[in-house]
């Protein structure tokens, strides 16, 4: 493997992702999910919880016009819910991207690479808490990146107190995650597995479902599909009822489908 590219003081690699020989993410959200969710190919039993309680969801489809939304932080009769201080994003594009955003790069987190739009989000980094997300499929799906990756580690309670909607699965998520060992990871980026791609299943306004699509070391491709709600003027995930981030890790035979990081660019 050819040598990293310099990485500037706050973490980012200062070429384009799609040629970073070192862009892979070690895998600490899908040793989340093993943990949370699950290894399974099939859901487990309570395959009904990660839609219980939230209503109907519709799937987003790109209208000639797109449907247009005033940016966060603005007053739109009364509709917009208020952003948190400091928080502005251009709401405008809700259309499901059709590839990665032109200024997607790549930040650390420990041992981990995440992806981050200067644009979509997360803008606003608190210590392990990344966000201000735009209201946008972009930036539900980059929330789902930026939040999951912490699940893994110590910063987890300060991530689920403020980045999980509240309810009784992010209650039961307490629970399990309180019972189980904290894993920093001190392995190199990419030495458990890699994300690869996203594929938006379904979008409103209110809620998303992302599926995440990842590659592990082995080659073989799985997914990991996570709910998102806006509350507060921000995504947050919403665990299944049981406390699972996911019903289960399912198998995949390759990127057919998933809006690649750095698709168009020759990743």
């Amino acid at each position: 493997m050819s040598p990293r590219s310099r990485r500037s003081s706050s973490g980012e690699w200062e070429k384009p992702f799609w040629q970073q020989p070192g862009w892979l993410l070690s895998a600490g959200f899908f040793l989340v999910l093993a943990l949370v969710g699950g290894y399974a190919v099939l859901a487990d039993d309570g395959e009904g919880d990660a839609n219980a309680g939230r209503g109907p969801e519709t799937t987003a489809s790109p209208s000639p016009g797109g449907t247009q939304a005033t940016p966060s932080g603005k007053p739109s009769g009364g509709a917009e819910e208020p952003r948190p201080a400091g928080c502005r994003t251009d709401d405008s594009d809700q259309t499901i991207p059709p590839k990665s955003p032109a200024d997607l790069k790549w930040k650390v987190y420990q041992a981990e690479l995440v992806p981050v739009s200067a644009t979509a989000g997360p803008l606003q980094y608190d210590g392990p808490v990344w966000s201000c997300f735009a209201h946008t499929p972009l930036g539900a799906a980059l929330a789902v990146h930026s939040i999951s990756t912490k699940m893994g580690g110590s910063d987890w309670k300060a991530v689920v107190g403020r980045q999980f909607a509240p309810g009784t699965g992010t209650e039961a998520l307490k629970k399990s995650r309180a019972a189980k060992k904290d894993e920093n990871d001190p392995g190199a980026p990419g030495s458990n597995g890699t994300y690869v791609g996203f594929s938006m299943v379904t979008y409103d306004k209110d809620r998303a479902t992302v599926m995440m699509l990842m590659r592990l070391p082995e080659g073989n491709y799985v997914t990991g599909t996570v709910a998102v709600v806006w509350e507060g003027g921000d995504w947050k995930i919403r665990p299944t009822l049981s406390g699972s981030i996911t019903e289960s890790i399912t198998p995949v035979g390759g990127t057919d489908g998933f809006v690649l990081w750095g698709g168009g660019n020759g990743a």
